[in-house]
């Protein structure tokens, strides 16, 4: 999609060594892996929005609601040339730009300023709507929330809201590790379906099951697609 800051391609194999580079005692290693899979496979392959056109009004826009573990979403920015690997080894400094939780004012590429959870898919829903709007029909608008993160009142009524309006605009990715404390086998999606949205559920760490989910067609409804995961 972009290139690195050595001009190579920007590779999947390529993120262990830059995952590593982030150290400190507020990693939360967990949420970051988790999210790994399907963040490399929407900035690879998915997402129309590099580091040229991050500006752009006509760029997808990707909210990471999932915010408290950011150690994979700024490997697979480093990885594709939004900011300098270099930074990386600042993880969560004083002086780091690359904070425990993005901030969109110090991230180049961050959408949002995003850890408290709950608000990322609220968020999605007025940027989808300020979109719409502005007559801007080509964007998407992504945005990664953690099973748990659905707990939160403020999601149900951004997911009815959604539906009811019919933002096809809208993406989710469903991260699911099986840590919400009031859900079921089959809940995630089945809870979006109600509300009038396309919804899928794949394998979090199948690259090709992930593509093929996120570029399923949904007509006239906004998607979900929850990629589970281990933990």
């Amino acid at each position: 999609m972009t290139s690195t800051t050595s001009g190579t391609a920007p590779s999947y194999a390529d993120i262990p060594r830059l995952m590593s580079l982030q150290t400190g005692d507020e990693k939360h290693s967990a949420a970051a892996t988790s999210t790994l899979d399907p963040l490399w496979v929407l900035y690879d392959r998915v997402l129309r929005v590099t580091p040229e056109t991050a500006e752009d009004p006509g760029r997808d826009r990707f909210l990471l609601s999932k915010g408290h573990g950011p150690m994979a979403y700024y490997a697979v920015l480093a990885a594709h040339g939004f900011f300098p690997e270099a930074w990386l080894t600042g993880f969560g400094g004083f002086t780091s730009r690359l904070g425990h939780h993005p901030d969109r004012t110090l991230v180049p590429g961050a959408e949002i300023g995003s850890g408290s959870l709950g608000h990322g898919l609220p968020i999605g829903v007025g940027v989808a709507l300020g979109l719409r709007a502005q007559g801007l029909t080509e964007p998407a608008v992504w945005v990664m929330t953690g099973d748990a993160e659905l707990d939160e009142g403020s999601n149900d009524e951004a997911i009815a809201f959604a539906g009811l309006t019919g933002l096809e605009s809208l993406h989710t990715v469903v991260v699911d590790n099986a840590s919400a404390s009031h859900a079921a086998p089959g809940h995630l999606a089945a809870r979006f379906a109600v509300a009038g949205w396309s919804a899928e559920t794949v394998d979090g760490h199948d690259h090709e099951a992930l593509y093929r989910a996120f570029t399923t067609p949904h007509p006239g409804r906004p998607h979900v697609v929850v990629a589970r995961v281990s933990r």
